[in-house]
Formats: structure tokens, sequence, C-alpha cells
């Protein structure tokens, strides 16, 4: 009895729904969990993506069933990682690929700041010997890439009271950052203290002072309310980090083909609109911001542009990944759409 207690109460804890693992083979139906950090809102492309691939599986079958686990709802993203390494909690995650360098450094390279030149080179990167390198380097670390998307804009600086007008203001302030080493690097850059904390504690600290902002993209402040909490939006553009969607390599591995095939459809369908929302979502994101009373600066950061070509070679020394970012910059684009 006290076994059976136990597994009622792992199911409960884990708002599985009868779910065991995140999927359910029976005669009837299949059950898929999503993981992600965001709110669950339209203005933010994770929420999008995961929801757009649930409404195109289930449109298309009925013997898969998408759940969409939105705001941490499972844990923080690299717990819910680390129990998708296990074969246990979702099934699936969508969230930036700097999380994922924690399983493999290289990944890294994907976030370095002042990498990209536009949305056009990142697309053929990721979509082509890039992404399929890291891809491959993924399932070894138990995880299954379905697809590269694009995050809305790039990511800026954003303080609770410091208005920030000259690059050297920068300097000393105490800013939240992803728990990973390109992030960490990008803000050295830049002249602040990186303080690494999970995406979820991010409101709380900055209510309570503990930080003075943290750095992400508009889209992300709009759609999780940080304007509640903060004041100014500067404009560094520092970096831009691509969004994912990959699953458990071992839950991906029970599904039967045609199921991936029609999660993998259903993930580059996703791919395709958050993409193409990108540029469109990232202006409308910093209008709302500015309605919301924040002020929104721009910045001069071509000092900060030089010092990222010695930030790039010391990341690639360290974590080997001198053929990614080598291959990255020979990328020719064939557009002129800036970011």
């Amino acid at each position: 009895m006290k076994c059976l207690y136990c597994v009622f109460m792992c199911l409960a804890l884990l708002g599985c729904d009868g779910v065991i693992g995140g999927l359910q083979g029976n005669t009837q139906q299949t059950v898929i969990r999503i993981s992600h950090s965001h709110q669950a809102r339209d203005d933010s492309e994770i929420h999008v993506a995961a929801s757009r691939v649930a409404e195109y599986v289930e449109s298309r079958s009925d013997d898969i069933k998408v759940r969409v686990y939105a705001n941490n709802s499972l844990g923080q993203e690299r717990e819910v990682y680390e129990g998708m390494q296990l074969g246990a909690g979702a099934a699936c995650s969508i969230s930036g690929t700097a999380i994922l360098a924690n399983f493999n450094p290289r990944l890294g390279a994907l976030d370095l700041p002042f990498l990209w030149r536009d949305y056009d080179h990142i697309h053929r990167a990721l979509d082509g010997a890039v992404g399929d390198q890291l891809r491959e380097e993924l399932r070894k670390a138990g995880f299954e890439v379905l697809a590269w998307m694009d995050s809305w804009g790039r990511r800026n600086v954003v303080t609770t009271s410091k208005d920030v007008r000259e690059p050297e203001e920068l300097k000393g302030l105490k800013l939240r950052t992803i728990p990973a080493p390109s992030y960490i690097l990008a803000m050295q850059t830049m002249g602040v203290n990186p303080t690494p904390m999970a995406f979820g504690e991010i409101y709380t600290s900055l209510e309570n002072g503990v930080i003075d902002g943290f750095e992400h993209t508009p889209s992300t402040v709009l759609s999780n309310r940080f304007y509640e909490v903060t004041d100014y939006l500067i404009r560094t553009n520092h970096l831009f980090g691509p969004i994912v969607m990959v699953c458990s390599r071992d839950k991906w591995q029970q599904l039967s083909e045609p199921q991936r095939q029609l999660l993998l459809a259903a993930a580059k369908d996703a791919a395709t609109f958050v993409r193409q929302q990108a540029p469109i979502k990232e202006q409308q994101a910093i209008a709302a911001l500015q309605r919301q009373g924040m002020t929104v600066r721009e910045l001069d950061t071509r000092e900060f542009v030089g010092t990222a070509v010695g930030v790039h070679k010391l990341f690639a020394e360290k974590y080997h990944a001198s053929d990614l970012i080598e291959a990255i910059g020979a990328v020719t684009p064939t557009s002129e759409v800036e970011i």
C-alpha cells in the first residue's frame, strides 16, 4: 500500500493526470507533454510555438494528444532537461539554446555576443551544416532536435531604475543572465556584473532589489510582464539567442514512425510561423513596452563589438568550438533582412 501511495503522490506532484513520463501508450492515445518557461500568452514566441505544435498534431491525428505546460509548471528549465535525459518528466521542451549548453558546451557558440548578421544568416547556418552538427551532438546527450526557431528579436539590457545613456554607465550593474558561459562572457564584455539565475526567479529578484536588471528580448519583457518591475530598456542588441524544440531521445524512440513524422512536421510548421513573425513582433513589443511606461534608449555599442572578437576566440579555445564559429562566419546570407 505504501508503494502504491508513493506512485499516486508522484503523479500528483508532476501534474501528470495519469500520464507517466510524458508519453502514455495505450490502444487509443499517446500523450506528449511539452514544457516551457514562459507565461501562456500569445506575445511569447515560445508559447506560440508550443501551442501551434499542439494544434497541428491534434488536428491531424486521433491517437496523439499534446499538452503544453507553461510557466515552469513542470520545473525550471535545467531540471526539465535533466529529467528528459533520464526519460522522465516532459517529453519535449521549447527554450533558448543557451540552457542546453549545460549539456553540450559547444552549443554556446550560438549565443556569443555580436555574432549574427541578420535573420537569414541565422536560418542558413542552423538549417545547414552547423545545425546538423549540433543536432548530432545533442543526440549523444539524450536529446532529439525537432526544429530551430527564432527569438522575437535581439537581447537587450533591462534595468529597474538605472537610466543608461552611455556605454560606461553599464559598468558594475548586477544583471541576471542565463547560467551559460556564452551569456556570462557577453555580459562581461559590456562591463556588467553577470548574475546567473533561473528564469523563474527573475521577477521576484527584480522586485526585491536582488539584481539591478536583466537582459532579454523585448517580447519576453512584455509577455512576462517584467515592465511592472523595470523602467528602462537599453537597446544593446548584444546577442540573438535562437530557440529550439527538442524531445527526450528516449521518448522519441518510443514513438512510432508515423507519430515521429507528424511531430516533426508540427515542429517545422511552428518554426516557419515563429520565424515569419520575429521582425514584426520585436517592433510591436517595443511599442507596447513604451505604452506601458518604459523608457527605451538606443546605445552606441561599437566598442563592445570590437571586444566581442576576443570573446569568440576565448570561447572557441575553451570549448573546442573553433569549427562551429568559423562555419557560422563563413555562411553567406542571401538577403538584407537585418535584426
